[in-house]
């Protein structure tokens, strides 16, 4: 068990083009049934399970007013919002920089903002399995899903990302743990309109 506390890393500096191929509307502010933005959900998630969390957004001065609202709304939800200068170069550079921002951390539960159904139980499960040289995932229907856990050892690999290249590659068999889960939110994200209904 991880000695100094978990950190929950919020990536929320995507583009979502698939959502709207224009560029207008941004997902991450797309209201969900009862209302609430997605990113907020999935930053509450994320903060009741874990005290600490750092969201990552992309620059406001690059993407205006939009992401300004977002920024607000994440540190209203309790976030320490990190603005990312590259974030259009990719999820590995806003990755990098939402665990930078927390270098001490006894490691980091990485966590997508489209993704708003994960129960907050579910990723505090994966907060207690993180060591400090194990990565931890849930699986549900034998599927490997999100957030993913990350031990203070992975702080290089994590800090040297960059580009579209996510964490995959350091995610091994022989130092992964398994939580296996009936959460169906370890599954889901939005990538169109019809998904905010599904």
């Amino acid at each position: 068990m991880a000695l100094r506390p978990v950190v929950g890393v919020l990536l929320a500096a995507g583009r979502g083009s698939r959502f709207d191929p224009t560029g207008v509307a941004n997902k991450l502010m797309a209201p969900l049934p009862d209302g609430t933005p997605v990113a907020v959900q999935a930053a509450r998630h994320l903060k009741q399970a874990l005290g600490d969390v750092v969201a990552v957004v992309p620059a406001a001065a690059t993407h205006g007013a939009q992401v300004e609202l977002l920024a607000a709304l994440l540190a209203e939800a309790g976030c320490e919002v990190v603005f990312c200068a590259d974030a259009a170069r990719g999820m590995g550079a806003s990755l990098a920089a939402g665990v930078a921002a927390r270098p001490e951390a006894g490691g980091w539960v990485i966590a997508l903002a489209d993704m708003p159904w994960i129960a907050p139980g579910t990723i505090a499960e994966i907060a207690r399995a993180v060591d400090a040289s194990h990565c931890v995932a849930p699986f549900h229907a034998g599927q490997r899903g999100h957030p993913i856990g990350f031990g203070a050892a992975f702080f290089a690999g994590l800090t040297s990302l960059d580009g579209d290249e996510g964490a995959r590659r350091l995610i091994h068999p022989g130092t992964l743990i398994r939580i296996n889960t009936n959460d169906a939110g370890t599954l889901r994200d939005i990538d169109t309109p019809a998904d905010l209904a599904r």
